[in-house]
């Protein structure tokens, strides 16, 4: 490898990890093991107002309960504000970025004078209403301009494809509120951070292409992806805070890493320890996933 392979873990503290997120956790650790690499855990505290009091802290202590401690100290963006002001200033320098003056609203009757008004994911794609100006508006958020579809290769979804202007339109860099959006601060965070690898859940796979087109405007490396199966609930929902997911028992940390092992395909191991099932996990993490070049 050109670089040392550097992987990260980054929860948001709005509510203690649950089974899914110990899934993702334990695959980016075992991976960076595999690698002979170096673990780092982000807290993805951006979003203030959904964050809880102390959670980080819980977070923190539950990935240790299991074994899984990061190689530096953990980092907080909540503490990063300027870096992300930079690379936004300069993406409005080079004609990337652009204010927005509308409201959800405006965005829906839009969509539904021009026929489009089926939403994605819940959310309404955006018709580059400000693209040429806002007209008297009042800027509201800042937006990144897209104008091409995005190939990206995942290690275990294959080669990927998202055509961003259709799917997504001009997505959201600083929200309305003021506040950081996830995709500008988690480009920017991996690339400060010299991130060479992210392994996370599959639900964040659609996510790729925006935070590839982000790295290619701000000339940043763009790190392998690895996007690991889904842990479902009894409806078949993802399992999330969201959905209910009940926060880990880490009563017994081994029966937990070997649920979360389960979940990933690896075998069952001998092991009466926490630290022995890692020691484990590891060769047959490199067994399934083999390593990159």
């Amino acid at each position: 490898m050109s670089l040392r392979y550097r992987g990260r873990f980054a929860p948001s503290p709005t509510g203690p990890l649950h089974a899914g997120s110990l899934v993702a956790a334990l695959a980016s650790w075992l991976d960076a093991r595999v690698h002979g690499g170096e673990w780092w855990v982000r807290i993805e505290d951006v979003d203030t107002p959904r964050c809880v009091a102390g959670v980080d802290q819980l977070i923190l202590s539950q990935l240790a309960a299991c074994g899984l401690h990061p190689d530096e100290p953990p980092l907080w963006q909540s503490q990063r504000s300027p870096l992300y002001e930079a690379a936004l200033d300069r993406l409005v320098d080079a004609g990337h970025a652009y204010p927005c003056g509308c409201t959800r609203s405006d965005i829906a009757q839009a969509l539904t004078a021009s026929g489009h008004n089926k939403p994605r994911h819940g959310e309404l794609v955006y018709p580059g209403t400000c693209r040429s100006g806002l007209r008297g508006k009042p800027a509201r958020a800042m937006r990144l301009r897209c104008d091409e579809p995005i190939h990206w290769s995942d290690r275990r979804l294959g080669p990927q494809v998202q055509n961003v202007p259709d799917t997504v339109g001009d997505y959201v860099l600083k929200r309305a509120d003021g506040l950081w959006a996830y995709q500008l601060a988690v480009v920017v965070d991996d690339a400060d951070q010299g991130i060479t690898d992210v392994v996370r859940g599959e639900d964040l796979a659609d996510n790729t292409a925006r935070q590839i087109q982000l790295q290619r405007r701000l000339g940043l490396p763009t790190p392998r992806y690895l996007h690991t199966p889904l842990v479902l609930n009894d409806l078949g929902e993802k399992l999330s805070k969201q959905s209910g997911a009940q926060a880990l028992d880490l009563h017994d940390p081994l029966a937990a890493l070997r649920e979360a092992g389960r979940m990933l395909m690896l075998p069952t191991f001998d092991a009466q320890t926490s630290a022995n099932w890692l020691a484990q996990a590891v060769p047959a993490w490199r067994t399934l996933w083999g390593t990159v070049p």
